[in-house]
């Protein structure tokens, strides 16, 4: 189990970067991550070029990983390890303070439910 800050923000980042294609990173820094899906679609009526589907922060004592397909479902959630949702501050921010292998695999089930929902809502 790591507690490393850094080193949690790296191994999270690993697990996003898989989605990089057909997604693409806008913010890629040593304490910052940003995945977005950048295609015109219209979303409760409103054109878009892009939507958020997530990202990692280095705050001062956790690694904010934000996952927007909770907020744009939150029915989602009941398929998240409880866990994992435990970690949920708010709407969409998981404050992540240590990282094992069983939360690792937690938060890419939930990478793949995410991604999973924007693909069947033609967001990717």
């Amino acid at each position: 189990m790591t507690t490393d800050l850094i080193e949690i923000f790296k191994e999270l980042k690993e697990l996003m970067k898989k989605y990089e294609n057909p997604m693409v990173s806008k913010m890629d820094l040593d304490s910052r991550y940003e995945l977005w899906s950048v295609k015109d679609l219209v979303i409760e009526g409103r054109k878009r070029k892009e939507v958020y589907f997530g990202g990692l922060i280095i705050q001062s004592n956790y690694v904010g990983f934000y996952f927007m397909p909770v907020y744009a479902e939150s029915d989602i959630k009941t398929m998240f390890n409880e866990n994992l949702l435990k970690l949920l501050k708010g709407k969409s921010c998981f404050h992540i303070k240590k990282l094992d292998e069983e939360l690792k695999e937690h938060i890419t089930d939930a990478l793949e439910i995410g991604y999973n929902l924007y693909k069947e809502r033609g967001w990717i």
